[in-house]
């Protein structure tokens, strides 16, 4: 790994280029299936009850031994009424809380139908009689991305009346954003306005969702235990084909044993600077080893970290304050020292307008207590400040407890996983940018950059799972032709996605665009991707450095340079995807899509945004945005 960018042979800068020798792939481990077809069966066995899945598989045993296809005949008896759940994620917490739903209505003998929402046929919603929607809010108040064609739906002239209806509603978000769970707001309002009823009261839960979401899973199911029985009493288990004699009922799929409340304490290997002295970026490549954990992950997945405060920031909030940091406080069911708690298990970085709502009511500081009555001017207060700074702004005489009421726990920080498991086997990678800035009289750190690029060292123990993305994959057919789009950190997945390719000698073209302020101090991962490329394996590589020229150039700017063959690449069938900033970079990259599927496809605005939708559609426009 380079510790600064190497110099590029001469007359290459904006475009690199070298078409590869077509390999063929290998077989996909001991699994006779494809990863599509995995994750289909996945999809399947999620939405059925244990009774059904044992059905289904005493069924295929039966047809894998007969002579010819076993005729499935459907039950006479009347049409089952499902509790069907909705679940829109960008992250999959949203995905478990669905998952814990549907669990527990399966354990209380609901027939239960589970959806992701990207893969949902909004037609479909006219046959719903009782519905779950569990979605989070990503950014600034918008859906997920595989929610935004039901969310458009509920909208439009073709949305159905919904008066025989009844729902419930669960929203996660962050309140350190705006418009805190906004997107769970608009499903349960769209869907009254199209006539459904609620059953049970809407949830909407901050980042510390997993310690109030089973209260409210547990009232959902409750509310609507009768009403689907009810509804199904004339559909009973009699009417279900019985399970094979001797086969044995699986009430549940292989999970990992490490999770975000019970994580991997992981060893680091390695972490290393990959940008030049004088980069105004901190990039690290960090590599945490697995081990024994028989912890296993795909390209696209993400890593969730664990981290420490700040020993001397924490030392200082406690001097501010004059608390003992030995001085005992209850946290749950712990009890713990001041000290420990605000070091290991207590968020002191990123601030929230309920951190200071609390504080304000906690100390009875006026200032504060006037602040929190005006949302817009408490949001540009924290705005840029930590926690920290808050304290350190309103010293105030507080109890040691009172103080650990007001704030909320650490919550882990999700990394996009740089290598394929199937290079580095029991190792994973990271490429950490070090959120910094000076502020106040001080330096500013984010809470896990700056513990990982700044304060681990090599054998630091860190507390680590795996984030599967099932939005994030590589095309099926080894054959097809992936796009990828990674400026900064972005390239992260990419450098999976490339070792992935090489090792499984897919056969499929790759073109990637990458950008960063400077070629001399920001070409992130340069001696791979000119290996790569000099393979063949990497088929063409457009770079874009900011600040190299008068005139700032960036990834979209290459984008609409290489239209003409960036359309011919997907008329191929090519796969797209994104990766960085949500909040600016994507929705750039989006427009120059959308002016490339308009110059050289011969589009208009409306035909564009068709074939975009399209390509969503079908899984060939993928984005991981943060």
């Amino acid at each position: 790994m380079p510790t600064h960018p190497d110099k590029l042979a001469p007359g290459v800068q904006s475009t690199l280029q070298n078409e590869g020798d077509s390999l063929n792939q290998l077989p996909l481990g001991g699994s006779p299936l494809t990863p599509d077809q995995m994750q289909q069966v996945q999809h399947l066995i999620g939405s059925l009850t244990p009774l059904q899945q044992a059905w289904v598989s005493g069924y295929m045993a039966a047809s894998a031994n007969a002579a010819g296809p076993i005729t499935l005949q459907p039950p006479s008896i009347a049409e089952v009424v499902p509790f069907t759940i909705l679940y829109g994620t960008e992250t999959n917490n949203a995905k478990g809380v669905a998952e814990a739903l549907a669990a527990k209505a399966q354990a209380q003998g609901l027939e239960t139908k589970l959806v992701n929402m990207a893969d949902y046929k909004p037609a479909h919603l006219k046959n719903e009689k009782f519905l779950g929607i569990v979605v989070a809010t990503h950014g600034e108040g918008d859906p997920p991305e595989g929610a935004e064609k039901l969310h458009a739906f509920l909208t439009s002239k073709k949305a159905p009346k919904l008066n025989d209806t009844q729902i419930a509603v669960i929203g996660l978000g962050d309140s350190s954003y705006e418009f805190f769970c906004q997107t769970a707001i608009d499903f349960e309002e769209r869907l009254c306005a199209l006539g459904a009823s609620v059953l049970f009261e809407r949830a909407l839960l901050d980042i510390d969702y997993d310690e109030y979401a089973p209260d409210w899973v547990n009232g959902a199911v409750t509310a609507f235990e009768p009403l689907v029985k009810d509804a199904n009493a004339g559909a009973t288990a009699a009417g279900q084909p019985a399970p094979p004699a001797g086969f044995a009922m699986t009430t549940s799929d292989p999970v990992s044993l490490y999770t975000k409340s019970n994580p991997y304490l992981a060893e680091v290997a390695t972490v290393q600077k990959i940008t030049g002295r004088d980069s105004i970026k901190d990039v690290r490549h960090i590599e945490i080893l697995l081990e024994d954990s028989e912890l296993q992950y795909r390209v696209g997945d993400a890593l969730g970290v664990y981290f420490l405060n700040d020993e001397k920031d924490v030392d200082a909030v406690l001097e501010a304050l004059g608390l003992a940091p030995d001085q005992e406080i209850t946290l749950g069911e712990d009890t713990l020292s001041l000290r420990d708690a605000l070091l290991e298990r207590l968020e002191l970085t990123l601030s929230y307008p309920g951190f200071v709502e609390k504080y304000a009511a906690a100390t009875g500081n006026a200032t504060l207590t006037t602040l929190t009555e005006d949302k817009a001017k408490l949001r540009e207060y924290i705005a840029d400040r930590q926690i920290y700074d808050v304290i350190h702004d309103y010293p105030e005489q507080i109890e040691a407890q009172g103080l650990v009421d007001c704030l909320r726990k650490i919550q882990p920080r999700s990394y996009s996983i740089a290598s394929s498991q199937a290079e580095t086997e029991d190792e994973v990678h990271l490429t950490v940018a070090t959120v910094e800035f000076d502020a106040f009289g001080r330096e500013h750190l984010g809470g896990c950059s700056g513990y990982l690029n700044r304060r681990v060292e090599e054998g630091t123990r860190l507390r680590v799972y795996v984030e599967p993305n099932d939005n994030f994959r590589l095309p099926q057919n080894p054959d097809t032709p992936v796009i990828m789009i990674g400026p900064g950190t972005g390239i992260a997945p990419f450098r999976a996605f490339l070792q992935e390719r090489e090792v499984t000698e897919a056969t499929g073209k790759n073109w990637l665009f990458f950008g960063n302020p400077h070629f001399t101090q920001d070409f992130l991962y340069q001696v791979e991707l000119q290996d790569f490329l000099k393979a063949g394996l990497l088929t063409k590589l457009n770079v874009a450095f900011s600040r190299d020229q008068a005139e700032k150039i960036y990834v979209q700017d290459r984008i609409r340079q290489e239209g003409a063959e960036l359309y011919r690449w997907l008329e191929m069938g090519a796969h797209l995807y994104v990766c960085g900033d949500a909040n600016h970079m994507a929705k750039d990259v989006h427009q120059a899509l959308f002016d490339v599927l308009m110059e050289h496809g011969g589009m208009n605005e409306e035909s564009a945004e068709e074939y975009i939708s399209e390509l969503k559609d079908q899984k060939r426009y993928q984005k991981d945005v943060y």
